[in-house]
């Protein structure tokens, strides 16, 4: 039984570490430009949209189409983004773990 006890601290320090780590994730961002410069798209590690900046030049009334694919892709980026820094904050955690639904 001295194994269980040990064994339960263990998970419970590994839930206050794991608890504190998504903390930290809300404050880290990741920032991405895509279109030479033309679009930045920065998101937090709660996978949320901070700020998309557009330049004025990239602004085509008569192609709006090369706007929106521009916006999509930086988006999709940033999102891929946050997806590999949570995976390398959390997945220390996880590691020879097997859980569904886990990161």
């Amino acid at each position: 039984m001295r194994n269980m006890g040990n064994m339960m601290k263990q998970m419970q320090k590994m839930q206050k570490d794991m608890a504190k780590a998504q903390e930290q994730l809300k404050e880290e961002t990741v920032e991405v430009t895509v279109g030479g410069g033309m679009i930045t798209v920065v998101a937090n590690g709660e996978k949320q949209i901070l700020d998309i900046q557009i330049k004025e030049e990239v602004v085509d009334p008569d192609d709006i189409e090369m706007l929106q694919d521009l916006v999509l892709a930086a988006t999709n980026e940033a999102l891929a983004k946050v997806d590999e820094l949570v995976n390398e904050k959390m997945g220390k955690f996880t590691k020879g773990m097997n859980i569904p639904g886990m990161f």
